[in-house]
Order: C-alpha cells, then sequence, then structure tokens
C-alpha cells in the first residue's frame, strides 16, 4: 500500500482515502457487482490529475475514473483493484455559458440536469437527457455517448461535444476539437475519446454545443393491439417527414408491471404503446406534427390516440416509461439489463426474435426504449438464480440477433465489463486490433480502466 500513499503528497490527505467506507462505496456502479480499489483519491484540479497519472504511469498502478457511477455496464469498477478518481468533489463547476456562439465550456462532474437548468435560463437548451440526468453527470455521460428519450429528434451526446481537453497516461494534456462549428484540420480525436469509457485519457473540461430552446411541446400516447403494429408504425411516422422530440415504448409485459405496481388505468391488454413528444416555436407547428403522427399510428394500428390536454395529462403519460425499469422487477429476482439498437425498419424483426428467445429459454424479456432512434432495452428477467448461466445464453442471442439485423450492443449504456465478453459477436479479429492499437497509443502501460471493452 506504501506505493498507493504517497499520492497523498500530491492531493494531500483530505483528498485521499482507503479506509474501509470509501473502498466500500467506491466499489459499485448501477449493476451491483463488486470490485474494491486500493484507494479513493480527489483530484482537485487538473494540475492534481497530471501528477497522479504520471505517479500511476511511472508505477504500473491502475487508474479508474469515475464520476456519479450511474453506468450499467461496469465501466467505472475498479475490475483489478487499483485508484478511483473521483471528479465529482471538484471537477463540478459550470465555466462559461458563451450565449453569443451558443456554446458551453463544463468540467466533467456537472450533473447533465443541472447543466440543463442552467442553461435554459438564458434561453438555451442542451438536448441530450439520459434517464439519470439528475444525477449521472456530463463527463460520464462523454465517455458512453449518453442518448436519452430526446435522442429521435436531437441526437446523443456526440452531437453536441465540440472540443475536449484531456490528461494522458504519461501526465500530459491535450485539447481535441475547437470552439468553431467548422474544424477538419488534423484527426478527429475528440471523437475518439467519446465512448471511450475512462480508457484512453482523463477528461478534465469540456466544451459542448447548445440550440435555442423551443417555446412549445406537447405529448401523446398511441394504444397498439400488437407490438409488430406498433413497430411498423414508428419507422413509418419517422420516415414520413416528421420527427418527434422522442418516440418511446413500452410492450404487453413492461405495461403490465406499470399497472401491477402503480395502478395508473393503463391498457393491459395493448400489445404495446407508443409515447411521443413534439416541440416547436408555434402552436400551428404543434398541431400539425401531432396530427400527421396521429395519421400514421392509426394506418398502422392505432386502436386509440390520446393528447396530453396540460402538464399533469403529459406527466401521467410519461410516468409509465419513466417507471418501467423498476416495474419489471415482478418478473425475476435478477434483471439482465441490455441496450441493443437496430434501424428502426429492423424494429418488427426485432422484437419477433426477442419474443422467440424468450419462449426458447422460457424467461420473460419485458422490452422498452427509445424506439424512435431503434434502441430497445431488453430485460431477460431469471426468477431461479441456478438458471443465470442460461439467462446469459439468450442475452448472446439477441445481441446476435441484434447484429445480424445490422444493428449494436449497446446504444448508450456502453460496453464496460458486462459486454466485454461479446464485442467478438459484433467485431471481427481486424476491428478488435485495431481498438487495442488505438488503445496502446494513448494508454502503452494499460493503467488506465484495464478490461474495459475487451481491451
Amino acid at each position: 500500500m506504501g506505493a498507493y500513499k504517497n499520492l497523498k503528497k500530491i492531493v494531500g490527505k483530505e483528498n485521499y482515502y482507503d479506509d474501509e467506507a470509501h473502498l466500500q462505496a467506491y466499489c459499485y456502479d448501477a449493476t451491483r457487482e463488486r470490485f474494491k480499489p486500493h484507494c479513493v483519491v480527489f483530484p482537485r484540479n487538473e494540475d492534481d490529475v497530471c501528477k497522479i497519472l504520471k505517479y500511476c504511469n511511472n508505477n504500473a498502478i491502475s487508474v479508474i475514473p469515475r464520476g456519479a457511477g450511474s453506468g450499467f455496464t461496469g465501466g467505472a469498477l475498479p475490475s483489478n483493484g487499483g485508484v478511483v478518481l473521483a471528479m465529482e468533489r471538484y471537477f463540478n463547476n459550470i465555466l462559461e455559458i458563451d450565449k453569443k456562439n451558443m456554446i458551453v465550456r463544463v468540467q466533467p462532474g456537472v450533473v447533465n440536469k443541472h447543466l440543463q437548468d442552467a442553461v435554459e435560463k438564458e434561453g438555451l437548451f442542451y438536448p441530450p437527457d439520459p434517464a439519470s440526468q439528475d444525477y449521472s453527470t456530463i463527463g460520464g455521460n462523454v465517455s458512453e455517448n449518453a442518448g436519452g428519450m430526446r435522442a429521435a429528434k436531437y441526437g446523443i451526446t456526440k452531437d453536441y461535444v465540440m472540443a475536449i481537453r484531456a490528461v494522458l497516461p504519461n501526465g500530459n494534456i491535450i485539447r481535441a476539437g475547437k470552439k468553431t462549428i467548422k474544424d477538419v484540420a488534423g484527426y478527429n480525436i475528440a471523437g475518439i475519446l467519446i465512448a471511450s469509457e475512462g480508457t484512453l485519457a482523463v477528461i478534465t473540461e469540456i466544451t459542448l454545443k447548445l440550440i435555442t430552446k423551443p417555446k412549445f411541446k406537447k405529448s401523446a400516447m398511441g394504444i397498439f393491439n400488437t407490438i409488430d403494429d406498433a413497430m411498423n408504425a414508428v419507422y413509418k411516422t419517422m420516415s414520413s417527414g416528421i420527427t418527434p422530440v422522442a418516440m418511446e415504448f413500452l410492450d404487453n409485459l413492461s405495461i403490465r408491471a406499470v399497472e401491477s405496481k402503480f395502478n395508473k388505468g393503463l391498457p393491459i391488454n395493448a400489445g404495446a404503446i407508443l409515447i411521443t413528444e413534439v416541440d416547436g416555436n408555434l402552436n400551428e407547428e404543434i398541431t400539425y406534427q401531432l396530427s400527421k403522427i396521429e395519421q400514421k399510428f392509426k394506418e398502422n394500428g392505432c386502436i386509440e390516440f390520446k393528447i396530453a390536454k396540460d402538464d399533469k395529462e403529459a406527466a401521467d403519460i410519461w410516468f409509465a416509461r419513466r417507471n418501467a425499469s423498476q416495474s419489471i422487477s415482478i418478473y425475476g429476482k435478477k434483471k439482465l439489463n441490455e441496450d441493443i439498437t437496430v434501424p428502426r425498419s429492423k424494429l418488427p424483426e426485432l422484437l419477433k426474435e426477442i419474443d422467440r428467445i424468450g419462449k426458447k429459454y422460457g424467461f420473460k424479456i419485458p422490452c422498452f426504449g427509445h424506439t424512435g432512434d431503434g434502441n430497445v432495452h431488453t430485460n431477460v428477467m431469471v426468477e431461479n438464480l441456478e438458471d443465470i448461466d442460461k439467462g446469459y445464453e439468450a442475452i448472446a442471442e439477441i445481441f446476435k440477433v441484434a447484429v445480424d439485423l445490422e444493428g449494436t450492443l449497446s446504444g448508450e449504456h456502453g460496453i464496460g465489463l458486462s459486454k466485454a465478453p461479446f464485442m467478438s459477436i459484433a467485431f471481427s479479429q481486424e476491428e478488435m486490433e485495431l481498438f487495442r492499437n488505438i488503445k496502446q497509443a494513448f494508454d502503452p502501460n494499460n493503467i488506465l480502466n484495464p478490461g474495459k471493452m475487451g481491451l
């Protein structure tokens, strides 16, 4: 432990912890897997980060950058021990809101919702809204390329990152990207750092693009007899020239789970519900969009279309979607939660295959998620923990189906530890070797978040 205790000289004894309470507090994330670090360190500034990384690099000590620890794939877990570099204490400031250029500079520990609220006070808008927005940090959002319900219209985190300031494992500082809208000088290093899950560098500052906040928004819900009708309605609506802010869905199992837990009067016999939101600067624009969505829904089997009359009705409509994840716990002791993504036109086939896999293995697999961008949260519910290996077999088969449908293993949760064993399903040996070469170029001693993403 002597090598770790030397870090006190860098950050001060008040920012270095190796007591049991801190080791336990920083040993887990939303996966609930547990790996204890050797110590937890809170860098006070960028200079501390440089010194910590240089020391750890010279002494072959693993460093695991961590924000809120809210990830679903173990990306911030110290699976090999080492130093948890906790960024939330000091790196939590909004450094600049530039209204003239419509950008914001933040430190990585800024909470997503705090950023949204701050820029909205200035009449600006930061759209990425992961479900964890109330506590997840911007650094974590960038490291996982987080999405959210508004992604159907506004895109995901990568669409708003303009520049990143970061520290390499050897302690050197780099700035990737610029404040300018256009920049084609050199390789897109910022793009490589996005979704790199803390394996390449430690982010210390992020410059984000902002847009003007729309004046009006309205929500609606469509009820469908079958999941197939709902999935067809999604891609046919999205390709009709209408781009809703969000297009979310719950299948029958998810609907029944929410109703069982909260008794909200949901249509428990429906095959699926679609929940949508539109926005704009004119009421006429809102009315037109909703009328076109209703038309497309009804052309594809929608049996009832409800438009929220006010904010309360809108909140009621969204309640089911926001509470689906916790509700489906009624189906099993262990939830194997994945976030596969396919092209929207492949959604009907994907959901049919998931139903087939559920029947094959004898598991309930409730599904919900962001169908506006093809991102489906699949949940293999394991009732008897002795069947956990069979559950992972089902997950592997679901991943293969998604990839065969020209999709991906993850739309927003990342790879981390949980999905690392499945990377060979999605990537060839040549592609994995390229990933390893990139990792080697940034981190030749493999000290930053080792073992994640199958690297």
